[in-house]
């Protein structure tokens, strides 16, 4: 046997060449995702759709930084996770400002288009999800990516939620709280992430 596999390096190695396929998959549905949201919400004035695409912004955003610290060292992993959180912080108040002007400048959104687009998003990240489930305890960058991609299941879950709703009360408020508590997840997860991230660049040597 070789003193690669006996220093355990090749097992690293193809653990790190497992995530980096599996972070690049996940990253590419999150962009064309995002662009399609980001269209379609501005198309059916769906606050819940802009919240969503600006999700999947945050988590391309996220899977970049992660592939970018794959090979290396557990303080530039915690430094990334500390980036993420604070991306996922601004976009959950991003989204918590949208939904207030929202409320203040009434329009209609387009219940049918909103709920569409919300089914594509949640078999898009139903994939992505699956990807990543059995490399959620691998180490702190996986484990905040699965998180990512966790709570985009309840997002989308939500804006088909938002959809229905608007359909049948004719109303925006549906889409208009839902947007608002897609933010109040982000801000959730990103006190998480943070909060994990701080824990693990105090225990690193300086």
């Amino acid at each position: 046997m070789s003193d690669c596999c006996e220093n355990k390096s090749c097992t690293l190695n193809a653990m790190r060449a497992n995530h980096g396929r599996v972070l690049k998959i996940v990253l590419a549905v999150n962009v064309v995702m995002f662009a399609v949201e980001a269209v379609a919400g501005m198309a059916a004035h769906s606050t819940s759709l802009l919240a969503d695409a600006s999700d999947m912004l945050g988590d391309a955003l996220v899977y970049g930084f992660s592939l970018y610290v794959l090979t290396r060292d557990e303080m530039w992993q915690a430094r990334a996770a500390l980036l993420k959180g604070l991306i996922m912080l601004s976009f959950g108040l991003g989204v918590a400002a949208e939904a207030v002007y929202k409320a203040l400048h009434p329009i209609l959104p387009d219940g049918e288009f909103i709920g569409v687009i919300g089914l594509l998003a949640l078999a898009a990240n139903t994939g992505c999800f699956l990807l990543l489930y059995r490399h959620r305890a691998d180490n702190l960058n996986m484990s905040s990516v699965w998180l990512c991609s966790r709570n985009d299941l309840f997002a989308n879950s939500g804006v088909i939620v938002a959809g229905i709703a608007v359909i049948f009360t004719q109303s925006r408020w549906p889409d208009i709280i839902i947007g608002g508590a897609i933010a109040i997840l982000f801000l959730k997860s990103a006190f998480s992430v943070l909060g994990q991230s701080l824990a693990a660049l105090r225990t690193q040597p300086r």
